[in-house]
């Protein structure tokens, strides 16, 4: 459910925020993109953002059809983008394997954050979280902040639902309309460092939302 912009998760009758809302919440990037919105001015800054949304629902769509090996479902999509990115990162889905979950509603109790995975699987022959995104161009590894904390909380939540599981590497594939895919992967050490900011984050949350966790 969504409440005052903050989308929630109802688990065993508790509200948790989403991590998508918590990361979108933070005072920086939130500074940021009000600062690019006045940049470029609201009505393209509306029709940037809601082409992006569709691009990567699309796009998503395709891969997660093809990693359940339901391709055929995808047949309904035609639109030229998306189509395009799926086929530059159909080869990057060749390296995943023994999938876990995809598109699985993750939570921690400990830290009272829920959210939904794109994938966790092996890939490469390692334990992962995988989160496909879509860009227009390549990114920096400033850009891909949230991506890499919604991958760590991610590990988090999984580790904690499968205690029996370690989550070995977190991977970030990007796949651009000027023809790149992007490849982002973290291991442990990185992970640890990721998990202790967006606890940061949480915490700042909780306490700008008056939440109790």
């Amino acid at each position: 459910k969504n409440k005052n912009g903050i989308r929630y998760y109802t688990i065993d009758g508790v509200n948790m925020p989403s991590v998508t809302s918590i990361l979108g919440a933070i005072p920086e990037r939130k500074v940021k993109i009000e600062g690019w919105r006045n940049a470029v001015g609201e009505k393209m800054a509306n029709y940037i953002s809601a082409s992006a949304v569709n691009r990567g629902k699309a796009t998503h769509t395709l891969i997660e059809n093809h990693i359940r090996n339901q391709d055929e479902k995808s047949m309904g999509i035609t639109a030229v983008t998306p189509l395009g990115l799926f086929r530059i990162i159909k080869p990057y889905l060749a390296r995943l394997d023994n999938i876990h979950c995809v598109e699985e509603y993750l939570y921690s109790k400990e830290i009272s954050v829920a959210g939904q995975v794109d994938c966790i699987a092996e890939y490469k022959g390692k334990l992962s979280v995988v989160d496909f995104k879509t860009s227009t161009k390549q990114r920096d590894e400033d850009y891909n902040y949230g991506n890499f904390l919604q991958c760590s909380a991610y590990a988090k939540m999984f580790e904690e639902i499968y205690p029996d599981k370690k989550i070995e590497q977190t991977v970030v594939l990007a796949a651009c309309e000027d023809g790149f895919v992007q490849e982002w992967i973290h291991g442990s050490e990185s992970i640890a460092k990721h998990q202790e900011l967006f606890y940061k984050h949480t915490k700042d949350f909780f306490e700008r939302n008056s939440i109790n966790s």
